[in-house]
């Protein structure tokens, strides 16, 4: 059954899996495979990004909402 990607969180979990699969492990990585890991990790390094964006947002959105409530 495919997974369903509905958040930033799932596409982040869904990527880094992806980056733990792609690796080896064992001895120097092949140049190709190294270059996927590296796409793999800045495509990793945006979500992550826009994930805490996202969180810090909602907490102001929080914040303003608790702020009209008490007016």
């Amino acid at each position: 059954m495919a997974r369903r990607l509905k958040s930033i969180a799932d596409i982040r979990r869904y990527v880094a899996g992806l980056i733990n699969r792609a690796d080896p492990g064992n001895g120097p990585l092949e140049p190709a495979v190294a270059s996927k890991m590296a796409y793999l990790a800045n495509i990793l390094k945006g979500i992550i990004e826009r994930g805490d964006l996202e969180d810090r947002i909602t907490a102001l959105e929080d914040q303003f909402l608790q702020r009209e409530d008490k007016a």
